[in-house]
């Protein structure tokens, strides 16, 4: 029997790892299988984006004028994403794309630079070649209606400098269908085009100027204050620099506007400085007759409830010095004579020479017409109309009776008198009597403490206030007739001037008595330390007020005692009146006003000296009875009774002038006997 072989067993246990060897083919497989899992995991995961990299390199300008910055090299740093990354990681790369999307809002500081890098570069642009770059204009306005207060106040600041350096010497008139239907050349079209481009941004530039000076609400904010005071500099600055380019009234209505107003601010006074430099400035008539036309309107619309230095800007007008010269009454005035000669003496040119004069005398009319030259008839037309309607302004003042206002009027017509037509002078003597009339009642004591009420500022409180308006009032009534014969001019005039003359009469120990004779309105001084504390209050304003007419009450006495005392017509009683009451005067006055008395008296003797010698001669009265000095009547005082005894005083006076004045008198008196 055959031995069977033993079955072979499988072995279940694994083997040892030292022993176990893995087929190839295997190993490979479970290789490939494990590194597309991870390819799979790392695609799925969330990438973050680069972060911008700030550019440390300074900016650089381009030839067009453009500011760039340079980029800054990307680093080389090399990031090694971990394939192995946690879930942390993928949740703060999100967190960081979430931040990086929203907008970074730009520092107030860096809008302000950017802003004036802006500016100044489309400034630029505009002033090297402001037809090439037209729409530059809308740029600088588009800046300007930004949130940031400093940043509009530069957009208006640089568009007043840009405007002011690029408007031409003409005004430019719109253009009609006619001339738009034209054909003319590419040069012209284009001039054209930058002409209507300028003046439309011009106009909106004026009326976005015209919104920001209108501080609307009673307590402005502090933005809105300063943007009206930047938009009110810039309206007077062009105001001043082209008066003679489009929107003129615009501008005049700006500042116009501001001086509606009461209070006295630093806007207040800038408007009025302009007005009265573009018065003062104006050649052709045209700006001031458009100032003084709004002017004169809002005195009427504001029912005259204007602050009395608005009205005194009238006095400023060129018109009223260029008006003031009188012709002379001994002689003709002829015209230069030096063409009539040239036109006798002939030279000899050839006809190749008077061809070139010719041609060169059409070229010069040319010249005159481009340039707008304004003829003399026609600015002499718009200063005649620009002077109604001054004096309207005055007369209506005066017919109101405005309390504030009635210092400015005399003032303006105690200057200026002479302009004013035959016409006018009976209805303007009836309302300057009236005035002293009214005056002179409030100064009586029993009706002051009555019915003058210390509330009221507008009232005329102080008594030296009050003999100012007389003295101005009677200086006026006297200047209507200044040039020629008082007395002459009232009788053909029908004019009385009689009750001008009694009141000054009257008025003239008041104006002794005055301690503020010598002194005028911009004179410093202090306040009266023995007087209440209300009148101090009231009377120190008025030191500091500055009129225009700046003449003291001593120069305005003598003047109106020239017009009555000088003329040849004048009967001797009323001489003898005044020189004696002149000479009492004299005795209380300052030293340069009594001076001043001395030179008047000298000058009335020379020319009525044998009229009332009697006065310096004892033996020679013409008179019987007693002279009275406070008699308010010139007839009645009989000064011929009594003689300047006065003058021996005058001769012991401190003043060596003063001696020389009173002993120079006495040596004419004897000559002239």
């Amino acid at each position: 029997m055959a031995i069977a072989r033993a079955s072979k067993r499988r072995r279940i246990s694994p083997p040892d790892s030292s022993s176990f060897v893995e087929p190839s083919s295997y190993d490979g497989k479970s290789t490939k299988a494990s590194e597309w899992n991870l390819e799979q995991q790392y695609e799925q995961r969330p990438r973050a984006q680069k972060k911008d990299v700030e550019s440390t390199r300074l900016p650089i300008k381009t030839a067009e004028g453009r500011i760039e910055r340079l980029a800054c090299p990307e680093s080389e740093e090399e990031t090694v994403d971990s394939i192995f990354g946690s879930d942390d990681e993928g949740v703060s790369d999100t967190q960081e794309m979430e931040v990086e999307d929203r907008p970074v809002e730009t520092p107030i500081r860096q809008q302000i630079t950017e802003a004036k890098e802006e500016l100044a570069r489309i400034g630029t642009l505009l002033s090297e070649n402001p037809e090439e770059h037209v729409g530059c204009f809308r740029k600088l306005a588009e800046i300007g209606t930004s949130p940031k207060a400093t940043i509009k106040k530069l957009s208006l600041a640089t568009q007043l400098a840009v405007y002011k350096d690029i408007i031409p010497g003409y005004r430019i008139r719109p253009l009609g269908e006619v001339d738009s239907l034209e054909k003319v050349s590419k040069d012209v079209r284009k001039l054209r085009s930058f002409e209507q481009a300028l003046v439309t941004n011009y106009q909106n530039y004026i009326q976005e100027l015209s919104q920001c000076a209108k501080a609307s609400g009673d307590g402005p904010s502090e933005d809105t204050a300063s943007m009206a005071t930047v938009a009110i500099s810039c309206a007077c600055n062009l105001l001043l620099a082209v008066p003679h380019f489009n929107f003129r009234s615009e501008l005049i209505k700006i500042l116009v506007d501001k001086l509606s107003k009461r209070n006295r601010d630093g806007d207040f006074i800038k408007c009025l400085e302009t007005l009265e430099k573009l018065f003062r400035e104006d050649d052709d008539g045209n700006p001031s007759l458009d100032g003084v036309t709004q002017l004169s309107k809002l005195i009427k619309a504001r029912d005259y409830r204007i602050d009395e230095s608005v009205l005194n800007t009238f006095l400023h007008l060129r018109l009223l010095s260029e008006f003031s010269f009188r012709g002379s009454q001994t002689r003709i005035d002829k015209s230069d004579s030096t063409d009539a000669r040239k036109a006798k003496t002939k030279e000899f040119r050839t006809k190749k020479y008077r061809k070139i004069l010719k041609e060169r005398k059409a070229v010069e009319k040319e010249f005159k017409e481009a340039d707008a030259i304004v003829s003399h008839e026609e600015r002499d037309r718009l200063q005649a109309e620009t002077l109604k309607i001054v004096f309207v302004a005055y007369f209506r003042i005066l017919k109101t009776r405005v309390p504030n206002l009635t210092g400015a009027v005399l003032e303006g017509l105690a200057k200026y008198a002479h302009l004013i037509n035959q016409d006018f002078f009976g209805d303007l003597l009836e309302t300057l009597k009236d005035l002293i009339s009214s005056t002179s009642t409030e100064e009586d004591p029993a009706q002051e403490a009555e019915g003058k009420s210390l509330d009221d500022p507008e009232k005329p409180t102080s008594h030296q206030d009050s003999l100012r308006s007389t003295l101005l009032a009677t200086t006026t009534a006297f200047t209507l007739l200044e040039g020629q014969d008082a007395a002459r001019s009232a009788s053909a005039l029908h004019l009385d001037l009689s009750f001008f003359t009694t009141h000054l009469y009257k008025t003239l120990h008041a104006f002794a008595l005055n301690p503020d004779i010598e002194l005028s309105s911009k004179t410093l001084r202090l306040p009266d330390p023995h007087g209440s504390s209300s009148s101090c209050s009231q009377s120190q304003p008025a030191t500091t007020n500055n009129k225009v007419n700046l003449k003291t009450p001593s120069v305005l006495l003598l003047r109106a005692l020239s017009s009555i005392l000088l003329p040849r017509s004048v009967p001797p009683l009323r001489i003898a009146s005044f020189v004696k009451q002149l000479y009492i005067c004299s005795l209380q006055l300052p030293e340069k006003s009594a001076q001043a008395v001395s030179g008047l008296v000298h000058q009335v003797m020379k020319v009525h000296g044998r009229k009332v010698a009697a006065l310096w001669n004892t033996e020679e009265r013409k008179g019987d009875g007693v002279f009275d000095a406070l008699r308010g009547d010139m007839e009645g005082s009989n000064p011929f009774a009594s003689t300047v005894w006065e003058g021996e005083l005058l001769r012991c006076h401190y003043a060596p002038a003063v001696r020389e004045g009173a002993k120079g008198i006495e040596r004419l008196v004897r000559d002239i006997k």
